[in-house]
């Protein structure tokens, strides 16, 4: 089967699958051979060479399988990110809570952080990458997204200024550290969710509480127990309510939310 007739059969394959059916399908062909996109135009009448791997890979995003746990890869901020399941696939909303994060670093100078949930390694990589000076120590619960970060945080040379520790929270942490970022799981357990995320992603990663921002609030009340002067959280859309009361309740004076590239609120900074 030549290339355009693969693409032509893939692009029909994946019709209830994603919503850009064509694009991915060309995604998925560069990817099983190794070449560009550009490629797949240019030499559209080549015959594809190992044609059942390549339907094995269309078969798999037929059945809603994310294109990042495919490839093993996820293109995040200026870098492509190992992932596998049971990590987090990184969000592009989540690019705006590093760059909050790193104005707060860039104006005081910070030189020693922490990150609860570290997942793939993203915000944790891109901070480290920005800042040559800046130490960083990284939390998660789970081994497979300790595992995974350590491959990025090699993969981009960062693992001196990087310790990943296997903690709740910050249990396990006994550094000082000057700020505190994290996106955390923080989706009601009953909240139906898209078939590629909740069949694939982990629910440990998605999955908050009954309500959703319990593990937010306990993260607050952490860091505000420590005396670190500096949280950022992302959080879901639906959250800055109850959230605001919360901080009333807790007395925390200083405090913004933000919101996404959609509009939506997506998060908070506190100042203790």
């Amino acid at each position: 089967m030549t290339i355009q007739n693969s693409l032509q059969w893939a692009e029909r394959q994946l019709q209830g699958s994603c919503e850009r059916p064509r694009f991915e399908a060309e995604l998925l062909l560069a990817y099983h051979l190794q070449k560009e996109r550009t490629y797949l135009h240019a030499f559209d009448h080549q015959e594809v060479e190992q044609l059942e791997a390549f339907k094995t890979l269309i078969a798999r995003r037929a059945e809603h399988e994310p294109y990042e746990y495919i490839v093993g890869e996820a293109s995040f901020y200026d870098i492509e990110l190992n992932v596998e399941h049971g990590v987090l696939i990184p969000r592009p909303e989540t690019e705006i809570l590093i760059d909050l994060t790193a104005e707060i670093i860039e104006q005081k100078q910070l030189t020693s952080i922490a990150e609860i949930g570290v997942g793939s390694g993203a915000i944790s990589v891109v901070l480290a990458r920005k800042f040559p000076n800046l130490k960083i120590v990284a939390t998660d619960i789970c081994d497979t997204p300790l595992k995974v970060a350590q491959q990025n945080l090699e993969k981009y040379e960062v693992k001196e200024r990087v310790t990943l520790l296997k903690s709740s929270i910050l249990d396990e942490v006994t550094q000082k550290v000057e700020l505190v970022v994290s996106n955390p799981p923080y989706i009601a357990n009953d909240f139906k969710l898209e078939e590629n995320v909740v069949g694939y992603e982990p629910s440990t990663a998605l999955f908050g509480g009954a309500v959703g921002d319990e593990l937010l609030k306990e993260i607050v009340l952490e860091v505000q127990a420590r005396g670190i002067p500096y949280l950022l959280c992302e959080m879901g859309y639906d959250q800055k309510e109850p959230m605001t009361n919360f901080f009333k309740e807790v007395k925390i004076k200083s405090y913004q939310f933000y919101k996404d590239l959609a509009g939506f609120d997506r998060g908070f900074v506190i100042t203790f």
